[in-house]
């Protein structure tokens, strides 16, 4: 392989960071993407939530593997709490977003 062709190829896990970092530029894509990830963030934690009181339950129902499905359920919250907390800081990057296009738009 020559040395351009090296630098093109590139695994999964071993991208160029370049490519990592990749944000929107534009302040509306911007804010469109945050957005979109607080939307995809709130669903994940409602979805997890959910999940857990289903575990929950089902270790109620089910007790000879009642441990399995607390641990099930652990697992779940936990995965809720992260959404959440992903959510908030989302809910922020959007409003910094907001501001960056109310400066773009009024010229400063």
């Amino acid at each position: 392989m020559s040395d351009s062709e090296e630098k093109k190829h590139h695994h999964f896990f071993h991208r160029h960071k370049e490519e990592a970092d990749e944000e929107p530029k534009d302040p509306e894509q911007e804010l469109k993407h945050h957005k979109v990830l607080g939307h995809v963030s709130k669903a994940t934690a409602v979805a997890a939530g959910a999940y857990a009181l289903h575990e929950k339950h089902k270790a109620k129902k089910d007790p000879e593997n009642a441990d399995r499905h607390k641990k099930v359920e652990a697992i779940a919250a936990t995965v809720a709490v992260g959404a959440g907390g992903f959510a908030f800081h989302e809910h922020h990057k959007k409003k910094e977003a907001k501001e960056k296009l109310k400066e773009a738009e009024s010229g400063h």
